[in-house]
């Protein structure tokens, strides 16, 4: 009887170890979702997690690292504490700094609860034998140690501490954006370091060679009129009735946030809300010949699809009116697609095929200036007019992206 009682203890204490790491790896599973840790680490073709991905920063190109559980190229020789150490200083398990085009300066925030279920997650993901690329950074870049006077002047570490003050869906918002998913690490800009500006948080910035448009709620090139609904939409589908995801956002779309509940989508949604932009500039005024230039172009080349009012057409073409990428700051991200076109993502909710054909074969940088000065000043958009070497430096900065695919 003694034996048959220590029998079924052993297996209810097996049974309960196997549901409990079910668990922690479903969790991890989700978590690594939020933090989009398969794009970086998966290149084009390659096997998910093995790393190699080129990653393009205004230093040069890093490569994302193999972090499957292999033991000879991969994390499957670190422990919870070293893969903790990686995700929340921003050290690795040998000791060596990384750089933070890992974003570790976000992930510091997650608690030791969701790092430990990431590492579950990742010790599932079959192994995969792939040596990890040297990073092409100048001297004196590429001596890893330079990180550390790096770290001590733009790092902070420590896990998120929620605000007393605000609700706990406000919180949960805030530690997604602010930690897994590292919305700032694109959506902020940079100093000459490549640190983010931190009183300029969610206010646009550059990331992968595309202009990442301000998440705050500023009407004009925010969130300002978008409901809880529209940003829940967006999130979950990769488009809404004011816009639709292109680009690197694209990917987000697909690979992250069109897998997270809708309860934490619309938590990011009460934070991002929450989030002041900077007090509006009038924007110049336009050339009027430059104006008349770019409404031929336009009539010519864009109003088939977006209508001659600039309205778009519901959940295929995104109206142009209103529209906060064609409003932003930065005007890169628009001419990005005008130049070389643009796939809308494709997710499960909203399967698509659309694409915008690339225009800039056919375009010189000054045709490509006068269409997009006229987006920005037309049906009562408000936003600085384009130069032709603004758009000089997006075909340069195309370009560049292309070398390091």
């Amino acid at each position: 009887m003694r034996e048959l009682v220590c029998l079924l203890l052993a297996c209810w204490a097996v049974d309960g170890w196997g549901q409990a790491l079910h668990s922690a790896i479903e969790r991890g599973r989700y978590l690594a979702a939020a933090g989009d840790c398969a794009a970086c680490h998966t290149a084009d073709g390659g096997k998910p997690y093995a790393g190699g991905r080129p990653v393009p920063t205004p230093f040069g190109t890093i490569y994302s690292t193999n972090i499957t559980p292999d033991k000879q190229t991969g994390i499957g020789n670190w422990n919870e504490d070293q893969f903790y150490k990686a995700m929340h200083e921003g050290i690795r398990a040998d000791g060596k700094h990384l750089y933070p085009a890992f974003p570790y300066p976000w992930y510091s925030k997650l608690s030791r609860g969701d790092v430990d279920a990431i590492k579950a997650f990742l010790e599932a993901v079959p192994p995969a034998r792939q040596e990890n690329k040297e990073s092409e950074l100048p001297w004196p870049l590429s001596v890893r140690e330079v990180m550390s006077g790096w770290n001590a002047m733009f790092f902070k570490k420590g896990e998120y501490e929620p605000d007393p003050k605000q609700s706990a869906e406000w919180n949960r918002g805030a530690y997604l954006v602010e930690g897994p998913g590292h919305c700032g690490a694109c959506h902020t800009p940079k100093n000459g370091a490549g640190a983010v500006k931190t009183r300029e948080n969610l206010q646009g910035g550059y990331g992968e060679n595309w202009y990442a448009t301000s998440l705050t709620s500023d009407v004009r090139d925010g969130l300002g009129d978008w409901s809880l609904d529209d940003i829940v939409k967006y999130l979950k589908s990769g488009s809404n009735a004011k816009a639709a995801a292109t680009g690197p956002m694209a990917e987000v779309v697909e690979n992250s946030t069109q897998h997270l509940s809708e309860a934490d989508l619309r938590a990011i949604g009460v934070y991002l809300k929450s989030v002041a932009g900077p007090a509006e500039a009038k924007a110049p005024a336009s050339d009027q010949q430059r104006l008349a230039r770019g409404a031929a172009l336009y009539h010519d080349q864009c109003a088939g699809c977006h209508m001659e009012d600039g309205s778009g057409q519901a959940q295929v073409f995104p109206p142009l009116k209103a529209n906060a990428v064609v409003q932003a700051k930065e005007p890169g991200t628009m001419l990005h697609m005008i130049l070389d076109g643009a796939r809308i993502a494709s997710t499960a909710t909203n399967p698509s095929a659309l694409a915008m054909p690339a225009f800039g074969w056919k375009l010189s940088d000054e045709e490509a200036a006068d269409l997009a000065t006229y987006l920005r000043a037309a049906w009562g958009n408000k936003a600085a007019p384009v130069s032709a070497s603004d758009v000089k430096k997006t075909r340069e900065r195309m370009a560049k992206a292309a070398q390091t695919k």
